[in-house]
């Protein structure tokens, strides 16, 4: 399954670490739905919507990766950028200017992990 683990909730509970994971049918399936979504899906929507503006962000990019890893809720995030935008800057500044770049999404996040590099030639 793409984008993470899932993971069982008990009819009627929230996870502790995922507050925004409902269950479907949980009493005889305990499957969440954003799960049973996700085996289909190659992206999620909030995947495709950080991606793009990822790549408008960041023209010169070579590796934008996205993964939802909030069990699909879009809570949280893990960013893998690869970018010659990155040259000469410390890993602080660049996780700075992907911040920039998201400041808008980053206000629904609960959480965001941010990896940067630039590429070896």
């Amino acid at each position: 399954m793409a984008g993470g683990s899932c993971t069982v909730v008990p009819w009627g509970q929230r996870h502790p670490a995922q507050p925004c994971l409902f269950s479907v049918f949980s009493v005889l399936w305990q499957l969440p739905l954003r799960c049973t979504q996700r085996m289909f899906a190659s992206q999620s929507e909030g995947e495709l919507k950080v991606t793009q503006i990822l790549k408008e962000s960041f023209p010169r990019a070579t590796t934008i990766k996205v993964t939802d890893i909030s069990g699909g809720c879009g809570a949280m995030y893990e960013i893998q950028i690869e970018s010659e935008e990155f040259k000469e800057k410390r890993t602080v500044q660049q996780h700075q200017m992907v911040n920039q770049a998201l400041k808008e999404e980053i206000k629904g996040m609960h959480g965001l992990r941010i990896f940067t590099s630039v590429p070896k030639h």
